[in-house]
């Protein structure tokens, strides 16, 4: 049994003017947790990260989905149910739910710790077994090895592995993070991102992920609700509407006056149009490759093998004026991309090589053209929308409602 076949479906999460308050008063900055009107739709198979500085809502609205904390007024739909009239019991256990410190039981060997809630379910034994196995090998642990294990023997990347596989072990329509990523190492963060977002094209769930970091929104969204003080959503779009057109101020100011960098990271080579290469292969004519290397601006020969696979360039002065070209002529590489690079990695190669161009490869290593700094920066120009807010815009009433109701159509490049 595949994991799309363990059952359960993704489903759409409205939010329909809610608001929580602690205390008598009425939500204001400084009020930490406290929501304001929340108004907002997530489309079943979507990620909506709600990010924000501290104290702003973000949590107490994702902990509002499974009722950890109910809310003062208005309603949670889940599939157009009305979360408020679910048993509490059954309705955590058909939500995924994914903490920073993952939460796993430390007595609990890892496979049972990712069979906690089929075992609550009543699930067979022998399902529970194949069902934990079946998400270790999916998030990249091999349950012969690992299964057996306990939380303390792991690394807290690999236990940060073993929460998101637990959340899922019940095929869940939703999925709710808590700044799930937050706790470990930049480079292991990056990692367990990048297998999440792997592992959400295969299961497809409509997943709500709380994070203060604006780039982990930008990356990890489909959708992005931006927070301020008081519980209130500045702007509610895809991560590229927001980097693009800011909708205040705030906004402006919490993505960064390098939202244009950003922007990048949502972008892919596959968006560009590639620049042709002077190419040869090894063994042609020297002659006639130095001919046309000496009529091109770029000046440089790119020496292919007999597949096609990039092995260098040659400087036009090193080409030889007769015989054959050989390897031991190349007198440099670039960077080798493929056509799901992002413009934002890309760039950062392009500026940190010799030869300023990179090189497009297929999924086998032929050549198919180049990428050069002055396309990315053309792409990134060509997509630059300047906020309409004046420069000087007076700070945003924070008793006022900001939220904004809308369903996601976004998807990731």
């Amino acid at each position: 049994m595949t994991a799309t076949e363990a059952g359960g479906h993704a489903a759409t999460v409205e939010f329909d003017h809610v608001t929580k308050v602690y205390g008598a008063q009425a939500p204001k900055r400084g009020t930490p947790g406290a929501v304001n009107d929340l108004s907002l739709t997530v489309a079943a198979g979507r990620i909506c990260v709600l990010v924000g500085p501290s104290g702003c809502g973000k949590t107490t609205s994702l902990k509002m989905v499974n009722r950890l904390i109910e809310p003062t007024s208005g309603r949670i739909l889940l599939d157009g149910v009305d979360a408020a009239t679910r048993d509490v019991t059954d309705l955590r256990r058909g939500i995924g739910y994914v903490i920073q410190q993952t939460g796993l039981f430390p007595h609990q060997t890892i496979g049972d710790n990712v069979a906690t809630v089929p075992r609550l379910l009543g699930w067979p034994k022998q399902r529970q077994r194949e069902r934990s196995e079946e998400l270790l090998a999916l998030i990249g642990l091999e349950p012969t090895t690992y299964a057996g294990r306990y939380p303390a023997q792991l690394s807290g990347g690999e236990r940060q592995r073993v929460g998101v596989a637990r959340a899922l072990a019940a095929d869940p329509p939703i999925m709710l993070m808590d700044e799930p990523f937050g706790a470990v190492d930049p480079i292991v963060r990056e990692h367990l991102q990048n297998e999440f977002l792997r592992i959400q094209e295969q299961l497809a769930r409509t997943i709500l992920f709380v994070t203060h970091d604006i780039d982990e929104a930008i990356k990890m969204g489909d959708v992005v609700a931006v927070f301020r003080g008081g519980g209130v959503v500045e702007q509610f779009g895809p991560p590229a509407e927001i980097l693009a057109a800011p909708a205040s101020e705030f906004v402006a100011r919490f993505v960064g006056a390098d939202r244009g960098l950003k922007r990048l990271s949502l972008m892919r080579v596959n968006d560009l149009s590639l620049e042709p290469a002077v190419t040869a292969h090894v063994g042609d004519d020297g002659a006639e490759a130095r001919r046309r290397v000496r009529a091109d601006p770029f000046q440089y020969l790119l020496l292919l093998d007999a597949s096609h696979r990039p092995i260098g360039w040659i400087d036009q002065n090193h080409v030889p004026a007769s015989g054959p070209l050989h390897a031991d002529l190349v007198d440099s590489t670039s960077p080798l991309l493929d056509r799901r690079t992002t413009l934002k990695d890309a760039l950062s190669m392009l500026l940190d090589d010799l030869v300023q161009a990179g090189v497009v490869v297929d999924h086998q290593g032929a050549y198919r053209g180049l990428v050069t700094i002055e396309a990315v920066m053309a792409r990134m120009r060509d997509t630059a929308v300047e906020p309409e807010f004046p420069a000087t815009a007076p700070e945003v009433d924070d008793q006022a409602v900001a939220a904004t109701s809308a369903t996601s159509t976004a998807s990731r490049p």
